[in-house]
């Protein structure tokens, strides 16, 4: 699967020049609290699954497309655990395309499915506890949204603006 066809076009019009894109991302525990995490292929970093919206999609079918896509488990979202961006979710793929992502961050429960990947994009999927991420080869903004997984407030984080009139 790996690149979307609407993701394709838009680069080969722009190239590698920084792309600004919505998506989901998704955060899963097992009954024993364990976070799911999936090894994206083109890096070998762990990462909670997720990926871009699709033009037309709604941010809540795309995580959960997304999740059965990386892990081939189904599930029911269950609230927004927050809205992430700026300068920290750009990432530099291998081929050289920038892109800046505005996440959507969903917390779900597992409703179906069997756990492994289903697409070209996740070589391995698997639960960890925190320690365990803590200490494994994650992507950078893993461990920058990691806090706020375990944050008792009920409330979707978001940073605070910066921006002032002048």
């Amino acid at each position: 699967m790996g690149m979307s066809d609407y993701v394709r076009e838009i680069r080969g019009l722009v190239g590698h020049r920084l792309l600004q894109m919505p998506s989901v991302t998704i955060i899963n525990a097992d009954g024993a609290g364990r976070l799911l995490l999936v090894r994206q292929r083109d890096s070998g970093m762990w990462v909670f699954p997720g990926g871009a919206i699709e033009p037309g999609e709604s941010p809540a079918d795309a995580a959960v497309r997304e999740m059965w896509e990386e892990s081939g488990l189904f599930v029911e979202l269950v609230s927004i655990m927050g809205i992430y961006g700026g300068p920290e979710f750009t990432i530099e793929y291998p081929n050289g395309d920038r892109t800046s992502y505005v996440m959507t961050v969903f917390k779900s429960r597992t409703v179906g499915g069997e756990l492994g990947p289903r697409d070209d994009e996740s070589t391995d999927v698997g639960y960890f506890v925190r320690q365990e991420i803590n200490g494994a080869a994650i992507a950078p903004w893993v461990r920058l949204i990691l806090p706020d997984i375990f944050d008792p407030d009920d409330g979707a984080f978001f940073k605070p603006a910066s921006w002032k009139p002048r």
